[in-house]
């Protein structure tokens, strides 16, 4: 550690437990937890003042063991990419970090499977199967920061999940530790396995409220050397359904991303001073970005040429190298643009196609009823109902959050649509998990809760509050 352990760490029981059987090196203390930032675009630091870094799943358990002994609560970190304060923790609570778990240690090129520890990178991952010919699907924005362990806490969806599925789709089987410290090691690596429950769910998108995962049997698909991608405006909403409609069928299975920007996105981040230049004028109304892996590129463009023909598109550009084709996909990417507008509340919502032309009008009608200086970039992977909203409003207070959070989530409840799409819901989504859920699907949330975890120790307060079963 950089200074002397702080004499109140000396004399708590946890700490003491804690040092003595995993090492001290593998605890860190007071500064050295508090100068690590809670999470992406945030300049608070981490509360917690007890932060453990095992090196392998037993650590892991006999860390947990010591923490049950002592009803200590404990939060699991990953990569801190996470935007629902899921991971956040209190000045009480331990954190277990999985960041020395970064070992993969198996790539098997003929199953098509990597079995990999948490702590892992998601690129870092992406690279390495990709050395043996082989793609991990799984793609998104923070690929350099964020780690496998927290992709399957919260069923990561991004860019592909129209083609290859949210990350539940690409775990073949996990290991995980109990509150207690009971290590459930089901580490299938069989893309059929009906016997009996599939325990791995109970892990998969439960932000680590049931367990914490340590190490997992991944999908993976075969490498794909082609990846025509294009970008195209819109007019109408309307053309936008019927465009997607005709990429899917005419492209033959081989759609892979259909990324949709609002205009005022669009603009932002093809502006200075941002650096990504405006393949395509500025003044249509919706832009999409379009991937076929595996499809050939002249099938892409008679494909694209009858949308032209057929007057669902205004106007497309294709990309005709691999850096032309990484940035079309930079200007998808750039949400850190958006921050300038600061203070901003971001969003991460799902509904049905049919209903999101209306939806998206209903909020900024909202918001410009409660606020002066309205900017709600808009944007998101529409081909599997997922929309975001980057909103820059009012003072940053919790008055303005909760105005901005009523407008957005509110009418969500009356077309079926859910508050989280692929973000989770840790704190920030929590007042308003009953718009999406039944009581009864949260009170079964609460028996699984209260099953695995009695004693209430694993990132606690986060999802729903835990009461008992009605």
């Amino acid at each position: 550690m950089s200074e002397p352990m702080p004499d109140t760490a000396v004399d708590n029981p946890v700490v003491a437990a804690l040092i003595e059987d995993l090492g001290a090196a593998q605890v860190l203390l007071g500064d050295d937890v508090h100068n690590r930032a809670a999470g992406i675009w945030r300049k608070q630091g981490i509360q917690a003042g007890i932060l453990v870094r095992p090196r392998n799943t037993d650590e892991v358990s006999r860390a947990m063991q010591i923490c049950h002994a002592h009803d200590q609560s404990v939060i699991a970190h990953g990569g801190l990419t996470g935007l629902v304060k899921s991971a956040d923790a209190a000045p009480g609570d331990v954190i277990i970090s999985l960041e020395r778990m970064q070992e993969i240690e198996q790539i098997n090129p003929l199953e098509r499977t990597a079995v990999v520890e948490s702590g892992v990178v998601l690129q870092t991952l992406q690279e390495a199967v990709a050395e043996h010919g082989l793609m991990f699907p799984l793609d998104l924005g923070g690929r350099g920061s964020c780690t496998i362990g927290g992709n399957i806490s919260t069923n990561a969806g991004g860019n592909r999940v129209i083609r290859y599925g949210m990350t539940r789709d690409m775990v073949l089987g996990l290991e995980a530790v109990l509150a207690d410290g009971t290590v459930v090691s089901s580490m299938n690596q069989m893309i059929k396995n009906n016997a009996g429950y599939d325990l791995k769910q109970l892990f998969i998108g439960t932000e680590g409220t049931l367990g914490i995962v340590t190490r997992a049997v991944l999908r993976c698909r075969a490498e794909v050397d082609d990846q025509p991608t294009l970008l195209a405006a819109v007019d109408t909403f309307e053309k936008l359904a019927h465009f997607l409609k005709h990429v899917d069928q005419g492209l033959h299975g081989c759609l892979s991303a259909f990324e949709v920007m609002w205009n005022n996105y669009y603009t932002l981040v093809t502006t200075e001073p941002a650096s990504n230049p405006a393949p395509l004028p500025q003044d249509y109304p919706y832009y999409v970005l379009v991937e076929a892996m595996g499809a050939d590129q002249a099938l892409v463009e008679a494909v694209l040429g009858e949308a032209l023909e057929a007057e669902l598109i205004a106007d497309a550009v294709i990309a005709q190298s691999g850096a032309q084709r990484q940035q079309i996909w930079a200007i998808r990417d750039d949400v850190e643009q958006t921050l300038r507008h600061a203070p901003t509340f971001v969003f991460d919502v799902s509904l049905r196609i049919p209903f999101m032309e209306a939806y998206v009008d209903l909020v900024n009608a909202g918001l410009n009823e409660a606020f002066a200086n309205v900017a709600n970039f808009t944007f998101g992977h529409m081909g599997d109902g997922n929309l975001h909203f980057v909103i820059g409003v009012g003072d940053g207070s919790p008055a303005a959050r909760e105005t901005v959070e009523r407008c957005v989530y509110a009418p969500l409840a009356d077309i079926g649509g859910s508050v989280s799409a692929e973000h989770g819901v840790g704190l920030e989504k929590k007042p308003y998990l009953d718009l999406s859920r039944s009581a009864a699907e949260i009170d079964l949330m609460r028996v699984l809760k209260n099953a695995l975890d009695p004693k209430g120790l694993l990132n606690p307060g986060k999802i729903f509050d835990v009461q008992g079963a009605s």
